[in-house]
């Protein structure tokens, strides 16, 4: 049986398509961030529930420094949220828009699970 979990969000012109397996779903615990690199790119993981896991830069767009994996994850609304550990600007993790409305968006990339194999598509 596959099991497929997606979570795509709008995706940049460069994308080729390409999905990277990262980890085992189990590797991931809940509710805690984990930082991978992926053709270069330095991204931030975050597993939210049984089943699904997010994906965004792992570099806060405020500061510019590779710390997302450490922000809190929380929730407003049924929309799950990031905050970044070094100024507390929130956003959502499906997105990456801010949570405030306005602001530098983090950039959010789709994600998968299939037969629990993460994979991320950047």
């Amino acid at each position: 049986m596959t099991l497929q979990l997606d979570h795509t969000p709008a995706l940049a012109a460069f994308d080729d398509g390409t999905w990277y397996p990262i980890c085992r779903l189990e590797d991931l615990e809940l509710c805690w961030g984990e930082a991978a690199l992926i053709q270069g790119r330095q991204v931030a993981l975050f597993r939210v529930d049984s089943a699904t896991v997010f994906a965004v830069s792992h570099r806060d767009p405020v500061s510019g420094s590779q710390v997302m994996a450490r922000g809190i994850v929380g929730s407003r609304g049924q929309r799950f949220t990031i905050t970044s550990p070094l100024h507390k600007e929130v956003y959502f993790l499906d997105s990456g828009e801010p949570a405030a409305g306005s602001g530098t968006a983090l950039r959010s990339f789709p994600t998968r699970v299939i037969n629990g194999m993460v994979e991320v598509r950047v």
